[in-house]
């Protein structure tokens, strides 16, 4: 079967949406509360799975889990598309970014989602939707780190919004606090990557893992008793985590039935966009599919492009995002990577936790509620 979109349920691309409406005291998906400003936090690659699993690392962020604190972040699990869903209300379909590293087809080259910007791929024009800060009519201020303040992702998904540079994740906090103190409303998106950074490196078993969620959790605590009153704050994710241990690196180069035809490897190791030579006729695209199929469907989602289009895996897709998007999609459902270790550097091969799929470790992400954002 193929995974479908986002599904029931809260959803990432509806928190920042959600807590706009709220500050104007209107309805919103999210059933928040009226609150005068918002803190919305994205600590990169907290899973809820992860977060249940290791509670007694992080007891404030778990003391808020309740029947509404599970999430779903959308296809596919990876940081440039689901941030970007996040600041614009838009399924990846839409708004363009749809995978780690895709195919920019004006260029016939992979482009890195994150780090690639520049030349054809102008932040103002490859992210195609309005961001939520550039349609707000309230204050909308960034707080990240000094190394994203002036990076191309920063210019395609955070554009509109006031950015200020804090490194220390407690810091992050303590100026989200002040930000939104006086009387003016105030939307605040604070972004946290030490986490996934910690995941990459070693793991969600990890002491690094665990030492980063005690961080994160005392920075939420510490956060949290400095909001000012009529102040929500909402503490999300993009992505959960999966640990894959080198061993089980797939290495597909070393299966030539499964590279044949095959013009360029992008997206992430655990879903693949598999980009076909532009003159393979139909019956070849066909069978390589199949043998996908053959070779990997007991441990693996392997759909065409018009599978995962019609299965709404990227939401509704315009037409300028159609070739982006891989001609054969593999994504992983166990707890492997896919690599060509032609192409795959080395750095990629040394990452434990991993994440671009659809397993419910990757997909379900916390939604949890602080100060004027808790429901009575």
């Amino acid at each position: 079967m193929v995974p479908t979109g986002l599904g029931d349920g809260p959803h990432l691309a509806a928190v920042l949406t959600s807590s706009l409406a709220a500050m104007r005291s209107e309805q919103n998906e999210l059933r928040l509360p009226p609150a005068r400003s918002f803190v919305v936090v994205l600590v990169d690659g907290l899973g809820m799975s992860s977060l249940r699993a290791r509670s007694g690392h992080a007891r404030v962020l778990s003391s808020a889990i309740g029947k509404w604190s599970t999430a779903r972040t959308g296809g596919p699990t990876t940081t440039a598309a689901a941030i970007t869903s996040l600041t614009t209300g838009a399924a990846p379909g839409r708004h363009g970014v749809v995978g780690y590293s895709v195919l920019d087809p004006a260029t016939d080259r992979l482009v890195n989602q994150l780090s690639g910007w520049g030349g054809t791929v102008d932040p103002a024009v490859w992210q195609r939707c309005p961001t939520l800060f550039e349609t707000a009519d309230v204050r909308s201020v960034v707080v990240g780190g000094r190394r994203y303040s002036d990076s191309g992702f920063t210019a395609a998904a955070l554009r509109g919004a006031e950015y200020v540079p804090v490194d220390g994740i407690a810091e992050r906090f303590g100026a989200a606090a002040e930000l939104t103190s006086s009387a003016d409303p105030t939307v605040v998106y604070l972004y946290v990557p030490e986490l996934d950074m910690a995941a990459h490196a070693g793991g969600t078993q990890s002491d690094r893992y665990l030492a980063g969620l005690e961080a994160v959790d005392a920075a939420v605590a510490s956060g949290d008793r400095a909001l000012a009153p009529g102040v929500g704050m909402l503490v999300t994710a993009d992505h959960g985590m999966v640990d894959v241990s080198a061993d089980r690196h797939v290495l597909i180069d070393e299966r030539p039935g499964l590279v044949d035809g095959v013009r360029h490897v992008g997206g992430d190791p655990r879903l693949l966009h598999l980009y076909l030579e532009p003159d393979l006729p139909l019956h070849a695209a066909e069978g390589l599919a199949e043998r996908w199929r053959d070779a990997e469907g007991h441990r693996a989602w392997v759909f065409t492009r018009a599978e995962a289009v019609a299965a709404g895996v990227f939401g509704p897709v315009d037409d300028e995002v159609l070739p982006r998007i891989g001609d054969i999609l593999v994504g992983a459902r166990e707890p492997i990577a896919y690599y060509d270790a032609r192409t795959a550097s080395a750095s990629s091969r040394a990452m434990v936790g991993q994440h671009g799929s659809f397993t419910a470790a990757e997909r379900e992400v916390p939604l949890l509620r602080f100060g004027a954002a808790r429901r009575g």
